[in-house]
């Protein structure tokens, strides 16, 4: 007998996303596959290796992706979904300046307290359930929880690229 799909997880121990079924659970196992990619890519390293920047002239470190993630994880789940006013998470909109004082577990784990309250705040909502978009150009249009799943798997996506660079640039480890 076949193993359920939501019960395969990778070597590296990430879930395998659903390659068939309805699509709100494929979504949100895509999702929650991108979110354990940038988990393993922080995978045993050091605060000071996890503030390693890209390449000049970019600052771009793994700790600020972590810290950027968290931002949008509020975003989009808090503001637009849940239609609620609350700060940045780090005390500025992206996510990217590092604090001396703050290393990768805390950063880590607020992060996962945000995909937390996101899962809470879509927990029982269909997916065509609106939301606003509380700023940028756009500011004001309705998108839909879809939309919203979608443009969290691609920008998860998109910045697990950058991760991939910062971590072979750290200490040489590539893949996933």
């Amino acid at each position: 007998m076949l193993t359920p799909m939501t019960d395969l997880t990778l070597p590296d121990g990430r879930p395998v996303p659903h390659l068939t079924g309805d699509e709100r659970p494929m979504l949100e196992s895509w999702l929650d596959f991108h979110r354990g990619t940038l988990a393993l890519k922080c995978a045993e390293l050091d605060d000071a290796q996890v503030r390693t920047a890209s390449a000049e002239p970019s600052a771009l470190t793994l700790l600020g992706l972590v810290q950027h993630l968290a931002e949008v994880e509020r975003n989009w789940f808090q503001r637009v979904v849940g239609g609620l006013d609350v700060p940045p998470v780090f005390g500025e909109e992206t996510g990217y300046v590092l604090d001396p004082a703050r290393g990768l577990d805390e950063a880590l784990n607020v992060w996962r307290r945000e995909i937390a309250r996101g899962r809470e705040l879509c927990a029982g909502r269909p997916l065509d359930d609106t939301g606003r978009l509380v700023d940028g150009p756009m500011a004001g249009l309705e998108v839909s929880l879809r939309w919203v799943f979608i443009h969290m798997i691609e920008e998860y996506a998109r910045h697990n690229g950058h991760a991939d660079i910062l971590r072979e640039r750290i200490d040489g480890v590539t893949g996933y």
